[in-house]
């Protein structure tokens, strides 16, 4: 039963909506996984997807699966670029990783018109503006 499941709380990983770029016609963005624990993340696996309303219709984009393999310690890694098309939706993030033998998950939601200017600050190890779920809690 899941009542039965050790709770394994994530500490210290995040994902990061991050602005790689930008010309006066266009922004370039990308995610990526933020790994600040001192001991590498092991068989790292993310899916990402967005879904919400836009026009008045309901939008579902695609299911996409990353296996990212093993993380370093104090480190990032590109998982996806992204559209800012979909910076209107909820997009969800979700997180699987082993380390010492013990999986551990999680979710991060970014909520619809969340990834905007106002809402950039510096993402730490990869060093460059954006909007940041996770870290100490």
């Amino acid at each position: 039963m899941k009542k039965d499941l050790p709770v394994n709380v994530v500490e210290n990983i995040s994902i990061a909506v991050v602005l790689e770029s930008e010309s006066p016609v266009q922004k370039s963005w990308n995610v990526y996984l933020v790994n600040e624990k001192d001991i590498p993340l092991r068989n790292v696996f993310v899916t990402s997807k967005g879904y919400g309303m836009q026009e008045e219709r309901e939008v579902k984009t695609t299911t996409l699966r990353h296996f990212l393999g093993d993380i370093a310690a104090t480190s990032s890694i590109r998982i996806e670029a992204i559209d800012q098309q979909v910076f209107g939706l909820t997009n969800e993030y979700w997180l699987s990783y082993y380390i010492e033998g013990t999986i551990y998950d999680k979710k991060y939601i970014f909520l619809p018109e969340s990834i905007v200017d106002e809402n950039l600050s510096k993402v730490p190890l990869v060093n460059k503006p954006g909007v940041l779920i996770g870290g100490n809690s």
